[in-house]
């Protein structure tokens, strides 16, 4: 399947935004960890969260996750402490993305887990059984799931858990969320010292529980906002472009929600209906003068917001020194790589640095405008399609992977005037 996107000559539209996977799944296995659990409402329906929601629902034999990252991360170190055996897989994709770590960080606290395949890699044969917990050492500049995956479990061991992150800690804001919705349910799970993580041995409490709206899925529309002003959506003045999302909270845990601070220096300033700290509202975005010559930021702690910023910056011809990527090679493709292959495509020549660093000094290149491709990759759809209001009948290759995260984006898109034709 292909979309071809055309941008409307004015956009006034409220989107409702889908709820944060990251918190859904974070609480869907707590909620499975708790006693007379009562399940979360207002939950994501994308693919990553409806794969852990039938995996919870029936738990079969065989656990197929699919192309869900998190939730062969946080399935694998649930399933090493309940009852039962089972074995769980993935995509083709799935089975040669890492998960040593956390394998090498269960056993040592007594799992028993073994590989199907390949060493190192899904799919994997899991007995659940009682673990003793205790001290426990792992690399700070992991996937921050690995540790999540831990934090998850720890209440249930018998010692609870005394986790060190040793060296530089990377998407310590995802570390924070997981242990923010751990206290929610009644679990005390501190950072006792700049590298370690202590939790107790105890029990999640049962909570009515609502999840809020994603603040990675809103950044798309923040990207659109900042694109406004480089074609005919401005045409007939500053206020041809209106755009309200629904359900994101001023003083959000969520580590993506630093895309308004991101975006304020491309132009796009955010305004909250109300002034209430935490409490879900509709925001606002409005367009001001910008003159940002120049753009140098560390994802270390956002990786996920690192396509949306790189292609907007090509967009707006802002050059960029984006570091703190290394993370990006293996996600649900070498996001490093597409994102170079595929802005030539649109005659921008971006370049890293030991696969960790990406820099753009201006250079530009002939562009092909062949289709966009997106690697089985819902962030390379999601980020690339505002470009077409730079580019009018941009192509996008497969852009059902948007139901990774964001299942409706394209109807969001038709709902704001968008064109997308196949």
């Amino acid at each position: 399947m292909q979309y071809k996107l055309s941008a409307p000559a004015q956009i006034d539209s409220i989107i409702n935004l889908p709820a944060s996977k990251s918190i859904s799944n974070r609480a869907l296995i707590i909620y499975a960890l708790t006693k007379d659990g009562i399940l979360p409402q207002n939950l994501s329906d994308c693919d990553d969260t409806k794969v852990i929601i039938r995996a919870l629902r029936d738990m079969p034999d065989m656990i197929d996750i699919m192309a869900a990252g998190t939730a062969m991360r946080f399935m694998t170190s649930y399933l090493s402490v309940i009852p039962g055996t089972h074995a769980i897989t993935g995509t083709e994709r799935m089975k040669h993305r890492p998960i040593k770590v956390l394998v090498d960080a269960l056993r040592y606290l007594g799992a028993d887990i073994e590989y199907l395949e390949e060493e190192g890699f899904p799919p994997l044969r899991i007995t659940g059984k009682n673990l003793e917990g205790g001290r426990l050492e792992i690399p700070g500049n992991i996937s921050s799931q690995y540790i999540s995956a831990l934090l998850l479990i720890s209440p249930v061991l018998r010692n609870g858990l005394e986790l060190v992150l040793t060296g530089d800690i990377i998407s310590r804001p995802y570390i924070d969320l997981t242990l923010h919705t751990m206290h929610d349910f009644g679990i005390k799970a501190e950072w006792t010292d700049v590298q370690t993580i202590t939790t107790g041995h105890q029990e999640y409490q049962p909570r009515q529980y609502t999840i809020e709206n994603d603040w990675s899925a809103a950044s798309y529309w923040y990207e659109i906002m900042a694109l406004s002003n480089i074609s005919s959506l401005t045409s007939s003045g500053k206020d041809s472009v209106s755009i309200r999302l629904e359900g994101l909270a001023d003083g959000s845990r969520q580590g993506d929600s630093v895309v308004r601070y991101l975006f304020s220096m491309l132009g796009v300033k955010t305004v909250f209906d109300h002034a209430k700290r935490g409490v879900p509202t509709m925001v606002t975005l409005k367009k001001v003068p910008t003159h940002l010559q120049r753009f140098d930021y560390d994802f270390i702690n956002q990786p996920d917001l690192a396509q949306t910023l790189v292609v907007c910056c090509c967009a707006l011809d802002i050059p960029f020194h984006f570091t703190g990527l290394a993370t990006l090679r293996i996600k649900e493709t070498n996001r490093i790589e597409a994102l170079k292959k595929e802005l030539r495509k649109l005659g921008y020549v971006i370049k890293d640095v030991d696969g960790s660093e990406l820099i753009w000094d201006g250079e530009r290149c002939e562009a092909s405008m062949e289709p966009i491709d997106t690697y089985e990759d819902h962030r390379m759809a999601l980020a690339f399609a505002p470009l077409c209001i730079k580019f009018p009948g941009l192509r996008i290759n497969n852009p059902q992977v948007v139901t990774k995260s964001y299942p409706h984006f394209w109807d969001h898109l038709r709902q704001a005037g968008f064109t997308i034709t196949e």
